[in-house]
């Protein structure tokens, strides 16, 4: 009898499989959408499939076996309410998903979130999960945010796995019973990427924070999300060894993959993209994958390492990633050089640039810029407080004498004030200093109660000095305190403008909004390395375009169908979701 019941439920399996398939067009007309996040969604999208002919039939033969078949339809019970079933069914010809095709997803409630929050804590222990209110609050926001999170936009649990099998597990709980999940790893993004909208579960990768393999021959490194860029070279520095991607103070190897960050040192070594051989990944459904093997090229296949950078956890979660690493240079020096007008100093990194001059990075501060560094007093000495380039030269001795006089001719034809290049260790680092602490420097001498609005864009090389001179103009014409920094060496640069809240909010988003329109307008984008998150949703609208964003849609719904992963970021699957609500 037993094996009856497993025949029948397996051709009831088929049949009603086959069912689905032959009525797909069908079904689509009937249920009216495409994705349904409910389960009684998923249950009126399958009533709708289930009721051809062949599943007819299939019941007929049922009833004959009636007093013998109560494990198959238990069986087929359980598989009615799945939402794969769905899922399956619900791309019917068509390559995007555009929001009007989706419904809003469904989260656990307060009962259910219960559940599944013991169901974690088991998984992890106690001393690796917290709801603690400060904690709770970390994982939210920041101050230094752009876009803050709004009443309830708080987790109910924090966890902090310690492997990738340990990720699975939690994510499978989560997917069960429908948890929202948000990554956590260092909390320094700027566009409300961590900010969980719709509760659930910050995942903190604070206790994966190690080096799995490092492959010196090679020149690469796996290691865990957690491990901070600063730490990470630390470490390599004894073998001779760095990975150049340097974004701000704090950062972690997890949240620069999710944002694809980039920093000072782009100009000569790429993004994290470039650096990046592969990644391991927990799916929505808890399923591992790993994008590649270790080799620094492959054709073989679709590339799934770069799908996911950038992606901002809303696809997967990484767990491990293979690091591509450089040889630390053995002569490295560094180059202030200060200049009357901003447009100058832009223009000098453009023609160092189209020169083919060799610089390991070119950074861009403006006058308020150096003047906040100046009245922090965060480095050891005074500093001219104009536009300044700062250059980073790194090669042999005398080829790092060359690329300075090269490059010390070209400012000068743009009448640069001074040209300072360091002599000695000590003085790169006080040179450098400057740099490293221009973005604390703003906030220190902020007016009390003043919000900060930190943004980026990046530009086609040719364009950067126009929109740089603009935007700085724009800022200086509405009469308020901002500051310019810039990675122009791949042109890319930051505004930073601090606001009252009460009464200058409205004037400031405007400045910013111009400032990525001029962007767009120039072949641009609307962010250059901080991300989309929640803040720049509306600007990646205009970047790509519908189609596009119903591309980049159709991609989450597939990776993401019940919509956990980092719910509201880059992409929204809610109708109801208002994405032009503005930063605050």
């Amino acid at each position: 009898m037993i094996n009856i019941n497993r025949s029948v439920s397996r051709l009831g399996r088929d049949v009603g499989l086959s069912s689905i398939r032959l009525n797909r067009r069908k079904a689509a007309q009937l249920s009216g959408k495409r994705f349904k996040s409910s389960s009684s969604g998923n249950q009126s999208a399958q009533n709708s499939v289930v009721s051809g002919t062949p599943f007819k039939y299939l019941l007929g033969a049922g009833a004959i076996f009636a007093c013998g078949i109560y494990g198959g339809s238990l069986y087929s019970a359980t598989k009615t309410a799945s939402p794969q079933d769905h899922v399956a069914a619900s791309f019917v010809d068509k390559s995007t998903s555009p929001i009007e095709d989706l419904t809003a997803p469904k989260y656990a409630d307060a009962a259910t979130l219960k559940i599944a929050f013991a169901e974690i804590i088991k998984i992890v222990g106690e001393d690796s999960s917290t709801t603690t209110d400060s904690e709770l609050d970390t994982h939210s926001d920041s101050f230094f945010n752009t876009h803050h999170a709004k009443e309830g936009e708080r987790p109910g649990l924090v966890v902090m796995p310690n492997s990738t099998e340990q990720v699975s597990q939690i994510v499978k709980v989560a997917h069960k019973y429908r948890v929202p999940i948000t990554p956590y790893s260092g909390g320094t993004s700027l566009e409300g990427h961590y900010t969980p909208t719709q509760g659930g579960i910050s995942m903190d990768f604070r206790n994966m924070s190690e080096i799995v393999a490092l492959h010196k021959d090679d020149l690469d490194v796996v290691v865990q999300p957690g491990i901070g860029w600063q730490d990470l070279n630390e470490i390599l520095k004894d073998d001779g060894l760095f990975f150049p991607p340097d974004p701000g103070p704090g950062a972690q190897i997890g949240g620069m993959i999710g944002t694809s960050c980039s920093g000072t040192n782009a100009a000569r070594y790429g993004t994290i993209r470039e650096n990046v051989v592969s990644l391991t990944v927990v799916l929505a459904d808890g399923t591992i994958v790993k994008t590649k093997k270790r080799p620094r090229k492959s054709s073989a296949g679709y590339n799934l390492t770069q799908l996911f950078i950038g992606s901002e956890g809303t696809l997967g979660i990484v767990t491990e990633a293979t690091l591509k690493l450089s040889i630390l240079p053995k002569n490295e020096t560094v180059a202030v050089v200060p200049f009357k007008t901003i447009d100058a100093a832009a223009q000098v990194a453009q023609e160092v640039i189209q020169s083919g001059v060799v610089v390991g990075a070119i950074e861009l501060l403006d006058d308020e810029m150096m003047k906040c560094i100046n009245a922090a007093g965060q480095t050891s000495r005074t500093w001219s407080e104009n536009p300044t380039i700062f250059f980073k030269f790194a090669g042999t001795p005398n080829g790092v004498r060359d690329t300075i006089e090269q490059v010390k001719h070209i400012s000068a034809k743009h009448e640069s004030i001074s040209f300072d290049f360091a002599a000695n260790e000590e003085e790169l680092e006080e040179l450098w200093s400057a740099r490293k602490y221009a973005l604390w420097s703003t906030f220190d001498v902020a007016p009390p109660g003043f919000h900060a609005w930190t943004t980026d864009a990046a530009v086609p090389i040719s364009q950067l000095s126009k929109i740089v001179s603009e935007t700085k103009k724009d800022i200086v014409d509405n009469g308020l305190f901002g500051t310019i920094v810039g990675h122009v060496g791949d042109g890319n640069f930051h505004a930073i403008i601090m606001f009252d809240p009460k009464t200058q909010h409205g004037i400031t988003q405007d400045i910013v909004h111009r400032m990525i329109e001029r962007a767009l307008k120039a072949d641009g984008t609307c962010t250059g390395e901080h991300g989309v998150g929640l803040g720049k949703r509306t600007f990646l609208m205009d970047e790509v375009g519908q189609t596009g964003i119903d591309t980049i849609r159709h991609l989450k719904v597939s990776f993401d169908p019940l919509g956990i992963l980092n719910p509201g970021k880059v992409v929204n699957i809610n109708p109801a979701d208002d994405i032009t609500v503005e930063q605050n």
